[in-house]
């Protein structure tokens, strides 16, 4: 059962069958396309629970949306508009045991396009669950063919293709692969004398890294070993090296070097409060969309020092199903060539939004374990990046803080303790996490200190909503007259979640401005309009951040960039501290 309170617009429903595709998905996208139409559909915005949601208050659920609490987002009209959700709809027609009509909606896909390595992949999962070897052997070497990388077979999910994978046929193929790593190497968590790289195994193996410095010297090792309860994962943390240096590593896996085409290199960060030149590069909402992929490719040319990914990172939408699905998800993204490639030099930094934790415009409640599926859904979070932490002691989460230099970045969870934002008494970070936050900002002895949200904190970034920091107004008053009551100086914005990038300025009585890089259209199809009010918006292709930042100047400077994925300056703009500042600095 689920109640609700003031209707919303809805979509269609779960699964019609694939004769629904073409005119449902064309006579049915209600997006809204104008600012005029985003008003009116927040007017309609309201509480939307599953009866559990209700039990304290019979006014406010504990968790619940703004929007439907449905699969609206795996209908046929979301899977015609968004690639990211044709996969995830026929697997969900597995899972629940409707066999023929997965590979009725995979084929319908492919008499489209012969060559969608996903929907033949789809095929090969349904076949295999039956038992036909053949037919998923069949599947699974067409979906390679149409350049599907031979790791998704090996990541699953295992149960779904245990026929498949246990098959004399399949194991002829993988030893003539001669893969021994699934995914990674991923870099992350990179210190001045360290870094943490993450990696998916074959079985439960030991993953061993080594670090050699421009002479050939071996730097550092370390090794650890993949656990079938963590999904065959492992992060190896390599210590003791020296800062701001370029380490080339070599990856093992069982005592096997995993092979390399140009050679695997990273470089460590300068030492905590060193001044110098910095790129970070920022962006969110990543749907799984072939043609967009080469995204990663864009991004890591760059040769960033530090990539800050603000949520919606992969698109679940599934909270109360935690297992093939949320792997699923996670595993298209894992195996692609070109983020593969990036994540091996580039240190990549993750925190999660609605997309990822639960469903569309969620709050998850105030409580540690209740929903049942919440700590759940944060497991499978944690175990999917390499991140140098995962919220405060006794309270699992997703926000953490790092230094680049002179840089201090805070990445904020605005999901795992959210409460009802319809009620008067309401937070987005629970108290561990906001204390946290103001305790750090203030300890802070950085030049520059960058607080990344998953959410806008420009109130008119989301008209009428109460999903940004906009429903949440005395909580980021609360911050922001900390900032000033402690004379904090140097704090940039970051925010995700609108499927555009824009630059904001947050305007503070009596106090400096805080100018708001908002970057969340990495592969995304979806684009939402821009706003009046900021200072630039662009959405005409997917696009990213970069913040620049030059701490050794007399008067250190960021210049924020807005880039398309062609690698296209869009626009740029420089801050310098002064302007971050108090007077008589």
């Amino acid at each position: 059962m689920m109640r609700m309170i003031t209707p919303i617009l809805g979509l269609a429903l779960l699964l019609p069958g694939p004769a629904a595709y073409p005119q449902a998905d064309k006579a049915g996208d209600t997006r809204p396309q104008t600012v005029e139409e985003i008003k009116a559909i927040a007017e309609n915005y309201g509480q939307f629970a599953p009866e559990d949601a209700w039990v304290e208050d019979p006014d406010f659920a504990y968790y619940g949306s703004e929007n439907e609490w449905t699969r609206r987002q795996f209908s046929a009209v979301r899977a015609e508009m968004l690639y990211k959700r044709r996969g995830q709809r026929q697997l969900l027609e597995i899972l629940e045991g409707n066999i023929d009509e997965a590979i009725s909606l995979a084929q319908f896909r492919l008499d489209e396009d012969a060559e969608d390595a996903e929907s033949c992949y789809i095929l090969a999962v349904a076949h295999s669950v039956r038992g036909e070897v053949g037919k998923a052997m069949n599947c699974m070497d067409r979906a390679l063919q149409n350049g599907m990388e031979f790791s998704r077979f090996q990541a699953g999910p295992r149960d779904l293709l245990k026929n498949l994978t246990n098959s004399p046929a399949f194991q002829a193929v993988a030893q003539e692969m001669g893969v021994g790593l699934i995914h990674g190497p991923m870099l992350g968590s990179v210190t001045s004398e360290g870094a943490r790289f993450w990696f998916r195994t074959v079985g439960e193996d030991t993953v061993e890294v080594r670090c050699y410095d421009q002479s050939g010297r071996l730097a550092g090792m370390a090794s650890g070993r993949a656990e079938a309860a963590a999904d065959y994962t492992v992060v190896v943390m390599v210590e003791g090296l020296h800062a701001g240096t370029e380490y080339r590593y070599d990856v093992l896996v069982n005592g096997v070097p995993v092979k390399r085409d140009n050679g695997f290199t990273f470089r460590t960060y300068p030492e905590k409060g060193s001044s110098g030149s910095f790129k970070v590069g920022i962006g969110g909402c990543a749907g799984y969309t072939p043609r967009y992929e080469y995204m990663w490719s864009t991004l890591a040319a760059r040769q960033l020092h530090a990539l800050l990914l603000l949520g919606d990172n992969v698109y679940i939408n599934m909270p109360e199903m935690p297992g093939a699905f949320h792997g699923y998800t996670y595993y298209r993204r894992q195996s692609q060539p070109d983020f593969r490639k990036l994540g091996q030099s580039t240190a990549l930094y993750a925190i999660w939004d609605d997309h990822d934790s639960a469903t569309d415009d969620v709050w998850m409640g105030p409580y540690r374990d209740r929903p049942v599926w919440k700590q759940p859904m944060v497991e499978v979070f944690q175990r999917n990046w390499a991140n140098p932490g995962e919220g405060g002691p006794g309270w699992p989460g997703c926000w953490f803080q790092f230094s680049l230099g002179d840089v201090d970045i805070f990445m904020l969870d605005g999901r795992t303790y959210r409460t009802n934002p319809h009620k008067e008494e309401k937070t987005m970070l629970g108290p561990v996490q906001k204390e946290w936050l103001l305790s750090g900002l203030k300890a802070s002895q950085a030049t520059f200190k960058v607080i990344a949200s998953p959410v806008a904190w420009a109130s008119e970034a989301k008209p009428g909503s109460k999903d940004t920091w906009n429903g949440f107004i005395e909580e980021r008053e609360e911050i922001f007259r900390y900032l000033g009551q402690n004379r904090i100086e140097g704090v940039v914005l970051l925010s995700g979640d609108r499927h555009r990038t824009d630059f904001w300025i947050n305007y503070r009585e009596g106090d400096y401005p805080l100018y708001e890089m908002s970057s969340s259209r990495l592969t995304n199809i979806h684009t939402a309009d821009l706003m009046p009010g900021a200072i630039f918006g662009y959405n005409e292709k997917p696009s990213f951040g970069v913040l620049n930042f030059h701490t050794g100047l007399e008067d250190p400077e960021i210049q924020f960039e807005i880039v398309s994925i062609d690698d296209e300056l869009i626009y740029a703009h420089t801050l310098s501290l002064s302007q971050l500042s108090y007077p008589g600095r």
